[in-house]
């Protein structure tokens, strides 16, 4: 006879093999709750997250191309004031180069070299050619006065002044061109002297008292917007030109002003816009330029608010631009927000009537997109669950059949056990009368021996019952290890190789290297159960126990070499061995 027990097999990732059990250990079954329908805001909040993104693009841009334009067109103004004050710095050096170059055609020849007279004529022939000039002085190399001839004064010869040590004679026979500083005539015009020496020392040195008023033409000439004007200063910070010539007649002192300041300084950037106030204390934007070789500055101004004015409606205009292009976004993304939250409202109310039950209902939605199909998807959906629940009788039905047949089987299965138990106890009740009689000591142990195998097999039963009673109320569950089935055979031969001796019978266990994933106490109670009943109810042989490997199966099969039982009549309810 032999009795063969199926187990599943799986393979580990290291090549040995792993068996696991057909029967699996029933999961906790998950239930889903109600799908709550969510009234949340999509429209609102699409329409916000898509104007918000749109909006902060659009402000980002517009700030960053005002700003940017806001410093090139700070930097274009200062750059073009900054070109009319270089352009009339050029002009007033132009102006005296040719003062110097005027004066230098008077002195072509030394002083012992030609008369009084002729001296005379070249100096009232400059006075002539340059307006600017109010007086000539002729020095001779000593640095004695010999002529002066002047504009508002009598001429004077030969009066021997010494200058000698004066700057003007000084920095002349040195080889270089002496300017003066600027000076006031009675507390008005501005003056300056400039001395030019001749070819050689033997020439002497020609002094020009330059009347500085005629400059102011070229200031008056500079235009920067309708109220930008220009000025010059000195080397100290008076002014010496300004548009306003009372400002100059009363020899205003300039150099408090913080561009004035800055520029003596060699502070002012020549790269950056400089803003300051003027002499009112109202806001400019100014730029300078240095007058060589005097080292004069002349300044270029404009009124902030003037020189801005352009720069505040290009401003303007692009918050104008902006504001609209805000507008367009804002309803651009109503527009956007609104073609999205149709078609998953649409989902929403349709997946509701599925929920509650509206299993014809269907969801039509034709965007093109992963919209339609996800709606395409519930109608699949639902179908599927109507197609379900018109089965769902029948099964319900198969599954109560399944369920009757199985309280059908453990019935019987009582009922047989039940009826096992008659046996042994019959056979216990009449050991113990035997007992009760007098006997010998080996016909009392061999009757021990039998309450004790009688013992045993109600023992087996109980605890079979037991272990029904505790799956069915749920109290006993399987523990599922890993295991080498070649444990559970060692055990197997431990525990029953005396039996099997001691009935004259051979028992060989086939050991196996498999592993498997099962619970190791119930496996072995149900493989010593039937190991147990081949040892007890064969007379002569042997038993057999092993496992093969059928594919994904292992089987655990005992053989044995007793009389066996008919199939049909082996699970009979009242079929007692």
């Amino acid at each position: 006879m032999v009795t063969t027990l199926a187990l599943g097999v799986h393979v580990r990732a290291d090549g040995t093999d792993r068996m696991k059990s057909f029967t699996e250990e029933p999961g906790a079954a998950t239930g889903g709750g109600p799908t709550h329908a969510r009234s949340g805001r999509l429209f609102r909040k699409y329409a916000t997250i898509f104007v918000a993104a749109v909006c902060l693009a659009l402000v980002t841009n517009g700030a960053f191309d005002m700003w940017f334009s806001y410093q090139e067109q700070k930097a274009l103004l200062v750059e073009i004031q900054r070109g009319q004050a270089e352009s009339a710095a050029s002009k007033i050096s132009h102006f005296v180069e040719e003062i110097e170059a005027q004066m230098s055609w008077v002195t072509p020849l030394p002083w012992n070299a030609v008369t009084l007279e002729e001296w005379r004529f070249d100096a009232v022939r400059l006075l002539r050619q340059v307006p600017a000039v109010t007086e000539v002085a002729q020095l001779d190399s000593a640095g004695h006065e010999k002529l002066r001839v002047s504009r508002h004064a009598m001429d004077v010869t030969e009066s021997h002044v010494d200058y000698s040590r004066d700057p003007m004679f000084v920095h002349p026979m040195a080889n270089k061109t002496y300017y003066g500083p600027v000076y006031f005539v009675d507390g008005s015009e501005p003056y300056m002297a400039i001395a030019v020496a001749g070819a050689g020392r033997e020439h002497g040195v020609i002094v020009c008292q330059v009347n500085l008023k005629f400059i102011w033409e070229v200031v008056s000439q500079i235009k920067s917007g309708t109220r930008g004007y220009a000025y010059v200063v000195d080397s100290s910070g008076r002014l010496i030109a300004d548009p306003d010539i009372s400002l100059v007649l009363r020899n205003t002192d300039m150099s408090g002003l913080p561009q004035v300041r800055a520029a003596r300084l060699a502070q002012a950037d020549a790269d950056e816009p400089f803003t300051a106030v003027d002499r009112q204390g109202k806001p400019v934007l100014s730029a300078h330029a240095t007058v060589s070789p005097m080292k004069w500055l002349i300044f270029v101004e404009s009124p902030i608010n003037e020189a801005y004015a352009p720069l505040y409606n290009s401003i303007m205009r692009s918050a104008v631009l902006l504001l609209v292009a805000l507008a367009l976004a804002l309803f651009a993304g109503l527009l956007f927000a609104r073609r999205m939250v149709v078609p998953i409202r649409a989902l929403q109310e349709g997946a509701m009537r599925i929920g509650r039950g509206d299993l014809t209902q269907r969801i039509a939605i034709k965007t093109n997109d992963e919209l339609e199909g996800l709606g395409d998807e519930f109608n699949n959906m639902a179908a599927r669950l109507q197609e379900s629940y018109a089965t769902l009788e029948h099964k319900v039905d198969e599954r109560t059949r399944q369920l009757e047949l199985a309280n059908l089987a453990k019935s019987r299965f009582l009922a047989a056990a039940s009826h096992d138990l008659r046996q042994p106890l019959h056979a216990l009740g009449l050991f113990v009368a035997q007992l009760h009689g007098r006997v010998r000591a080996n016909e009392r142990r061999r009757i021990v021996a039998r309450i004790d195998a009688a013992l045993s097999a109600m023992n087996e039963l109980f605890n079979a019952l037991l272990d029904i009673s505790k799956l069915d109320a749920g109290v006993l569950t399987p523990s599922i290890t890993e295991f080498p089935v070649a444990k559970l055979l060692e055990r197997v031969d431990t525990t029953f190789t005396g039996a099997a001796r001691e009935k004259g019978l051979s028992l060989r266990v086939v050991s196996n290297s498999a592993w498997v994933c099962s619970d190791f106490i119930l496996l072995e109670r149900v493989v010593f159960n039937l190991v147990s009943n081949a040892v007890r109810y064969t007379s002569s042989g042997g038993v057999l126990v092993g496992c093969h490997k059928r594919g994904a199966k292992l089987q655990i099969e005992v053989w044995d070499t007793g009389p066996g039982e008919h199939l049909r009549r082996i699970l009979s309810p009242r079929r007692t061995r």
